[in-house]
């Protein structure tokens, strides 16, 4: 058996899941109770989340969701 120094499934997932997040800083946010919220799509621009948004207000018309601007700040930075 050979021991590898691969970070894990779970840490690069992470990564890229971070880093993807970071390009696409506009989410829509379903609004739940209690004052939680489930991020629905992420988006590059505000139009096309302007645009989703449209479209699911017209399937959902119950719904409630709004536009958030999630700027990831990286650790590195704060310090």
């Amino acid at each position: 058996m050979i021991s590898g120094s691969q970070p894990s499934a779970t840490v690069g997932d992470s990564f890229v899941r971070s880093y993807r997040d970071r390009l696409s800083p506009w989410c829509i946010i379903q609004l739940l109770p209690k004052m939680q919220g489930r991020v629905v799509a992420r988006f590059r621009r505000r139009n096309d989340a302007t645009e989703h948004l449209r479209v699911l207000k017209r399937l959902n018309p119950i719904g409630n969701y709004e536009i958030v601007f999630d700027p990831t700040v990286e650790e590195s930075a704060i310090e």
